[in-house]
């Protein structure tokens, strides 16, 4: 089995290929994988640190306003297909999964004109423009939310959930407690506003430390390495915290989550399959300055089910964000109530869906 994977520009493309990578190879140890991604992305950095075969093509995004970058992309386009069509005749491949990012248009394009079958994996709730272009060409398109089906051929969608989720779903709770400080019996309540921190996240929650310190329960607070410095002098003034834990980043985000009680975060589609598949209540603050303004509509699909409560960010403030924890995590029943809704809604098996899938379309093509 021979599988060209591309996705890139954010790690909520990235983490789901590599976690799809990971399945397939637990399936079937004689895989062989290639990923193409951009020479800039972040996912030139990450991808090669899995010992995952990996070459990039020069691309570019589409500007949605009218701008004159905008025919340079066209002609980057052609040409990201002609070099990924070459890649692709060299590496002969089963199948080609685009998972997002600008860099799978070209790459899922070539694959789908080659006749090399293709599925796309969205993500969101509201899909980018990328998915939606290659909506037309690709045999499948794998979804993650049930909203999302409306924006694609029908007969080409299959809900799979996002793998990452798999990767959560084994993970030892208490280990992760132990891993960053926290006490394995008190609740434990997650802030944290992606990899690089959120600004009115960390401004609402600095307000809220004093605060916070008098609870009973415990709070672990990711800042994100740019906020850091700025945040650990604004609680040094404050003085003691000894149940407030504030760190810059967690490298074992999935074993720390199986360890957490309530999640206070944005709604990345990345972020909201790992908590629903570990069966997570939550207090979502999604990003204002995404896209198609796609994480509120995902963070909308959570709380219809009452799995989340909803906090837009223009209503951020210390007190709501304080009173909205007490009134999830100090409630054992509305705690019980939400975990149960969660985990109804998650997708723990999301990787092993996938990896059927795959297997699927690659028998189809071969008969």
């Amino acid at each position: 089995m021979r599988i060209v994977v591309s996705g890139g520009g954010t790690g909520g493309h990235i983490y789901p290929a590599l976690a799809l990578i990971r399945e397939i190879y637990k399936k079937n140890k004689n895989a062989s994988f290639l990923y193409i991604g951009t020479k800039n992305g972040l996912e030139s950095n990450i991808v090669p640190r899995e010992n995952i075969s990996f070459q990039s093509i020069h691309i570019t995004g589409f500007k949605r306003k009218f701008s004159l970058d905008n025919f340079k992309t066209i002609f980057r386009f052609i040409k990201g297909v002609r070099d990924s069509k070459r890649i692709l005749k060299d590496f002969k491949p089963d199948i080609v999964i685009g998972t997002g990012g600008y860099v799978c248009g070209p790459v899922v394009y070539a694959a789908s004109k080659l006749g090399i079958p293709t599925i796309i994996h969205e993500q969101n709730s509201i899909p980018g423009l990328t998915n939606k272009f290659l909506s037309r060409y690709v045999n499948k398109i794998a979804i993650c939310f049930p909203e999302a089906k409306e924006y694609f051929p029908k007969e080409k969608v299959v809900f799979t959930g996002n793998p990452r989720a798999s990767e959560v779903a084994d993970k030892d709770g208490i280990k992760g407690r132990l891993s960053v400080g926290l006490s394995t019996v008190m609740p434990a309540v997650l802030i944290f506003g992606g990899s690089r921190g959120a600004r009115p996240i960390n401004e609402a929650v600095v307000k809220s430390l004093s605060e916070l310190a008098g609870k009973p329960y415990q709070v672990l607070y990711i800042t994100g390495d740019i906020h850091y410095e700025d945040v650990k002098k604004e609680a040094e003034l404050i003085g003691s915290l000894k149940n407030v834990i504030i760190k810059p980043f967690i490298h074992n985000m999935p074993e720390v989550l199986a360890g957490i009680d309530l999640v206070v975060s944005r709604a990345g589609a990345t972020t909201l399959a790992e908590i629903t598949s570990l069966g997570i209540p939550s207090i979502l603050i999604p990003s204002p300055y995404v896209t198609n303004n796609h994480q509120e509509k995902n963070a909308r699909s959570l709380s219809e089910h009452g799995a989340a409560h909803v906090l837009l960010e223009k209503d951020l403030t210390s007190i709501s964000l304080i009173s909205n924890i007490d009134r999830i995590l100090l409630n054992k029943e509305t705690l019980k109530d939400m975990k149960e809704k969660s985990l109804k809604i998650g997708v723990p098996d999301a990787a092993e869906r996938f990896y059927k899938l795959v297997c699927e379309l690659i028998r189809e093509n071969q008969r």
